[in-house]
């Protein structure tokens, strides 16, 4: 089994987290969504209660699973960086993007393509690994191409077209942790025992988050709205 399946099969161990992770950007979930990489499922099947779903990915293996876990979404094969997928002209009102953009080389035609999928004040949710200095052997290992600055990634989907309206670093505990795993012990893996420490420490930590945005992060969360048609 690859690093990026053992990692996606271990979060799958962290229900808890998905659900968290969903309720940072709840509101901005209605009508037809689309979920670009869905990997195995992890998130899909909570986004179905939503709104319509529609979910893509490139890895058929990944597709197969994501069908057995959300059987109320349409899932098949998608790749947002050639601008190809399962379905033809439909568009948007909510494009779900988690951990997603870092795995692609040419990120700006990815987004381009995303853009082209919203409706008129769709909106776009973003969730990638954010702080350049924890990039290290997981992100490696499991085909990372970058982490990103929030206040880059921010001009740069506001010189597309889109409207930011919340941007927020998520997870102090899992930046730490990603620090000391990939750049102290070099691990090439999130592995299930430290899903484990994490299941027992993190919502003390996220509840902390509530009160104020942590200075380092594993993720930055942007949700941006399409202002043109």
């Amino acid at each position: 089994m690859s690093e990026g399946k053992i990692t996606l099969e271990s979060m799958s161990g962290a229900v808890w987290y998905n659900r968290w992770t969903i309720r940072q950007f709840q509101p901005f979930l209605k009508g037809d969504i689309l979920e670009v990489g869905c990997g195995i499922g992890n998130f899909t099947q909570i986004l179905t209660t939503y709104g319509n779903v529609w979910a893509i990915d490139i890895e058929n293996n990944y597709i197969n699973s994501a069908k057995k876990k959300a059987k109320n979404a349409r899932v098949g094969p998608g790749n947002i960086a050639t601008g190809k997928y399962f379905f033809k002209n439909h568009f948007f009102d909510t494009i779900v993007c988690l951990n997603v953009l870092e795995h692609i080389k040419e990120d700006d035609k990815a987004l381009s393509n995303i853009y082209k999928l919203l409706k008129k004040n769709g909106y776009l949710v973003l969730l990638v690994p954010t702080h350049k200095f924890l990039y290290g052997k997981i992100d490696q290992a499991i085909n990372h191409f970058r982490r990103y600055d929030k206040q880059e990634l921010k001009e740069k989907l506001s010189v597309m077209g889109l409207d930011i309206i919340k941007s927020k670093r998520l997870n102090l505990l899992g930046g730490l942790g990603w620090w000391f795993v990939g750049k102290i012990l070099k691990d090439k893996e999130v592995k299930g025992s430290r899903i484990r420490i994490f299941n027992a420490l993190g919502p003390l930590f996220l509840a902390l988050e509530r009160l104020a945005e942590p200075p380092i992060g594993t993720s930055v969360l942007v949700i941006a709205r399409k202002n043109k048609a």
